[in-house]
C-alpha cells in the first residue's frame, strides 16, 4: 500500500504553483486576466490575504502584473525551449557567437557579457571530465548570457591549459565566435556533447547574476564537449532560471 504524504507548503506557494504551472505550459496565456481575489478565495477556500501573497509571488517571478482598476494579468507566457545542438557548430569565420544569431532567428537580441578569466584548480567533476591529474589547473571563463538585456544564462566554461595557453582564450576580452570558433580553428573542433541536467537549489552567485525571485529552483547543465578521438576540450556548467526555460533534445532512435 502507498505510503501517505503531505505537502507541507504553504496555502499560498500551493496556489501559486498551480497557478505558475498553467502559466508556463500555456493554460493561461499572456493577456489573460485571472478571476478576481474574492473568486480565487472561492476556488481554493482560502483567506484574502492568502490570495494576495500567492499573486505577489507570481508578480516577483514576472509572470503576473497587476492593472490598477482592471485586475492582475498574466504577462509571463510559456517556458522557452532552448535547443542546445543548435549551439554546438562552430560560427563560421567572421560570424557571431551563435547565441547571438540563434536569437536573432527568434526576433530577440542576444549579447554576452564577460566576468572573469582565471586559471584555476577546477571542481572535482569538471577535473574529472577534463581528465585532469589532481591539483592541475585549468582556465575558467565566465560569462552572462542575455536575452533582449535580461540575464538568462550563467555560463562557467573551463578548458585545459595545454589547449588555451597562448591563445586568445587567455585574455579577459571577448572572442569573436566565442571560444568553440577558436577551437575549431586550432583543430579542435565539436564532435559529440554530453548534458546532465538538474534542478538545483541557487548559490548566492547565481541568485544576483540571473536576478532570480526568492525561492526559485535553477535548471544547470553539467556539459561535456568532445574533439576527436573523444577528447573533451570544454566542460561547462549553464545556470539558467527554471520556471523560465526549458530544454529540448530531437534524438534518432536507433
Amino acid at each position: 500500500m502507498a505510503r501517505s504524504f503531505e505537502d507541507k507548503r504553504s496555502a499560498h506557494q500551493k496556489i501559486a504553483a498551480t497557478l505558475r504551472r498553467q502559466i508556463t505550459r500555456g493554460d493561461l496565456a499572456p493577456g489573460t486576466r485571472l478571476p478576481s481575489t474574492p473568486a480565487l478565495m472561492e476556488q481554493y477556500s482560502v483567506a484574502g490575504t492568502t490570495v494576495q501573497k500567492a499573486l505577489l509571488m507570481l508578480k516577483d517571478e514576472d509572470l503576473l502584473v497587476g492593472q490598477p482598476g482592471k485586475g492582475v494579468f498574466v504577462k509571463g507566457g510559456t517556458q522557452q525551449a532552448v535547443s542546445p545542438a543548435v549551439y554546438m557548430p562552430p560560427a563560421a569565420a567572421g560570424e557571431p557567437y551563435r547565441w547571438i544569431t540563434e536569437a536573432a532567428k527568434r526576433s530577440q537580441r542576444g549579447s554576452a557579457k564577460l566576468l572573469d578569466v582565471i586559471t584555476i584548480a577546477p571542481p572535482h567533476e569538471v577535473a574529472t571530465a577534463l581528465g585532469l591529474e589532481e591539483g592541475e589547473r585549468a582556465l575558467l571563463r565566465k560569462q552572462i548570457l542575455l536575452l533582449d538585456d535580461e540575464p538568462t544564462e550563467l555560463t562557467c566554461s573551463y578548458y585545459p591549459l595545454d589547449l588555451a595557453e597562448g591563445t586568445a582564450m587567455m585574455d579577459f576580452r571577448k572572442i569573436r565566435g566565442g571560444t568553440p570558433a577558436l577551437l575549431n580553428e586550432l583543430g579542435y573542433p565539436p564532435r559529440a556533447f554530453v548534458d546532465e541536467v538538474s534542478s538545483e537549489i541557487p548559490t548566492e552567485e547565481e541568485v544576483v547574476a540571473l536576478e532570480l525571485p526568492k525561492d526559485m529552483p535553477v535548471m544547470l547543465t553539467f556539459r561535456v564537449v568532445y574533439s576527436d578521438s573523444d577528447r573533451p576540450i570544454e566542460v561547462s556548467l549553464l545556470t539558467k532560471a527554471a520556471h523560465k526555460y526549458r530544454v529540448r533534445y530531437r534524438l534518432p532512435v536507433t
